[in-house]
């Protein structure tokens, strides 16, 4: 099987790290070992691992599973939950007028 390595823009990857990061010490502040959390997330602890790291290949379920482990899956609704920069576009959008159509030139 051909598997294409996913390349982050530097910003993304340092989220991506970021994001690793807060989820191993959210493990460590509940005192779970990385091996009680892989269990109950039901994926081996080399992923876990993966997932402390920031690993973009770590597909998102098993980001989901292991949130939801340490009680906290309703963060990951908050990801896309205000789109302050979409909206903007939106109404942008809206407040375009539209050119009436030219009349034809009579003769």
């Amino acid at each position: 099987m051909n598997t294409k390595a996913t390349i982050l823009l530097p910003t993304a990857a340092k989220i991506l790290a970021q994001l690793g990061e807060d989820i191993r010490l959210a493990r460590l502040r509940r005192k779970l070992s990385a091996e009680q959390v892989a269990e109950r997330a039901d994926i081996s602890r080399t992923t876990l691992w993966l997932i402390e790291k920031g690993t973009p290949s770590v597909a998102m379920g098993a980001y989901v599973q292991v949130l939801f482990v340490l009680g906290l899956e309703r963060n990951f609704l908050n990801l896309a939950n205000d789109d302050t920069l979409g909206r903007k576009l939106q109404d942008a959008d809206l407040l375009v007028k539209k050119r009436a159509s030219r009349k034809p030139k009579e003769a």
